[in-house]
């Protein structure tokens, strides 16, 4: 059946804000030729969008043009603010930005491990609250919050795991009493695959493995464009993973034993000590691991480096890369996926050197083709993600149809 007049006006508005969004600001004859409408349709489209203040004049294209055809539109960037949250064990860190992605305010707290839950939780809102109104916003209106830990898919909810301070869990129902804004809460890793594939190392990829390196390790799946969570959520648990290597077998309460204890930040530091690498720079926040593989990687990538003063390097990611193929070749025999991407921190400072190597053992292990790459957003690819996650949830909203 053809579309109703109405369907087809609110069909016609959200083709004209996505192109908006993704071209930026555009005159009313460059929406004609992207949208293939007639210009009346496109003139009534504006006029629609600017009354209801999703788009407003920006300025005029081109020195030699004047008038109602030169002016650019664009969507209304402070028509809605958006905070997203990397929570990690051992801080939180927040960015707000405008409707459009920009961001406007940054900030992060560490929480000590021995804080209380209430003021744990009370020192990570009242961060969000201080970072909003130094950005000017006076609410938000979608939240964004990546944490480790299972998300129950079925209420969007970050479940109890053992392991995690509970003040994790106590956050998101804090965000959702003193913030008038919807809160969106997702896996850390997933959240990380999502800003690889938009921004990232896996821009040109549908199906891709993330598989994530910084404090601990985790794993997500993207499968034809959509990622993939499990009947419970716990899809890419990669740390309990069972592998050869280590002295135990995982539990279901405790990841040592699995993938965990050959690739997690405190193992890396202690496969690099026995080579005689210490890390000399550690930056705040940083993993141990991430700092020790920048360090080995350092002399591999200048020409001019000799074998002998880089052969402790050398060693040290030839054992780091044997490692890292074991699971990489567990979820590559199971998903196929074609592209492994090392994110987190310890992923980005390994860069391609580690990377290749990775590639080279799986190419020995398994039979089916898969290319190794290094992230380029590293650990904040868990920032980007949520501020993704946000901006997407509060456009689907403002963006979508209104009743007349």
């Amino acid at each position: 059946m053809p579309a109703s007049p109405s369907t087809a006006r609110a069909i016609n508005d959200r083709v004209a804000l996505r192109l908006l969004q993704q071209e930026g600001p555009l005159t009313a004859g460059q929406l004609k030729q992207l949208t293939g409408l007639s210009r009346p349709t496109v003139a009534d489209l504006v006029e629609r969008l600017m009354a209801a203040g999703l788009i407003e004049v920006v300025g005029e294209s081109g020195e030699q043009r004047r008038g109602p055809n030169a002016r650019l539109y664009g969507i209304v960037a402070d028509r809605a603010h958006l905070a997203a949250l990397d929570v990690r064990t051992e801080g939180v860190s927040v960015v707000v930005s405008d409707l459009l992605g920009r961001e406007l305010a940054r900030a992060s707290v560490p929480i000590a491990d021995d804080a209380g839950t209430g003021p744990a939780v009370e020192q990570a809102v009242t961060l969000v609250e201080r970072a909003a109104k130094e950005a000017g916003a006076e609410r938000l209106h979608t939240v964004g919050v990546g944490a480790p830990g299972l998300i129950d898919p079925a209420t969007g909810e970050l479940r109890d795991s053992s392991g995690l301070p509970e003040w994790h869990r106590r956050l998101v129902a804090a965000l959702q009493e003193r913030l008038p804004a919807r809160v969106i809460v997702e896996n850390e890793t997933n959240l990380a695959a999502l800003a690889e594939q938009r921004d990232g190392a896996a821009r040109d990829r549908d199906t891709f493995v993330l598989l994530w390196l910084g404090h601990g390790t985790g794993a997500a799946v993207v499968l034809d464009g959509r990622l993939r969570r499990g009947a419970s959520g716990g899809t890419g648990e990669i740390g309990f993973l069972p592998v050869p290597g280590t002295s135990s077998l995982p539990s279901a309460t405790d990841c040592e034993g699995g993938f965990h204890s050959l690739a997690g930040s405190a193992a890396i530091a202690e496969l690099a000590a026995g080579h005689g690498l210490v890390a000399t720079a550690v930056s705040p926040g940083e993993p141990e691991a991430a700092a020790l593989v920048r360090q080995a990687v350092a002399p591999l990538s200048s020409p001019s480096s000799s074998p002998s003063a880089s052969s402790g390097a050398d060693r040290f990611l030839s054992a780091l890369a044997d490692r890292l193929a074991i699971g990489a070749a567990s979820v590559v025999a199971v998903l196929d996926p074609g592209c492994v991407v090392l994110g987190g921190e310890v992923g980005q400072a390994g860069g391609e050197v580690l990377a290749t190597r990775v590639g080279e053992r799986l190419a020995r292990m398994s039979p089916l083709p898969v290319e190794v790459r290094a992230s380029t957003l590293g650990g904040g690819a868990v920032l980007r993600g949520a501020l993704l996650t946000a901006r997407e949830s509060a456009q689907d909203d403002l963006f979508a149809p209104r009743s007349r």
